[in-house]
């Protein structure tokens, strides 16, 4: 079967500490990665964004730190401000490649999943 580029997206909440950033970052990596079958040789990219109240660690730092991503290019940048919109939140856009056809699956949870509640992940509110 061939292959397709896809993207993959994904929102999670965090603490403003390292150790909390990267925890929720990895989670939403390897989320990611389990719930669409996906290999991290088959990663193009990785971006993600991080709403200014969280200034402790950037996530593709610290997904490198955990050892993930050696071989995808990473990118971190702050997210706009939007006034009422969601504090502590982190985003990850994953550019890859599936098999065509693949039903991608999205992961918002630990508190994002009001950002998309239609791909949120069942029984994962609160969890920050």
């Amino acid at each position: 079967m061939s292959k397709k580029l896809f993207a993959l997206r994904g929102a999670t909440q965090a603490l403003n500490t390292a150790e909390d950033i990267e925890k929720w970052t990895v989670f939403l990596y390897d989320g990611l990665l389990k719930l669409n079958k996906l290999e991290e040789r088959d990663i193009v990219s990785v971006v993600f964004s991080m709403t200014s109240d969280l200034d402790e660690e950037n996530p593709a730092a610290a997904l490198r730190h955990a050892g993930r991503a050696r071989s995808a290019a990473l990118f971190a940048t702050q997210e706009a401000f939007v006034r009422g919109g969601l504090p502590r939140t982190i985003r990850a856009l994953i550019h890859c490649y599936l098999d065509e056809g693949a039903a991608v699956r999205h992961l918002y949870y630990n508190g994002a999943e009001a950002l998309r509640p239609d791909w949120a992940r069942p029984g994962s509110a609160g969890m920050v």
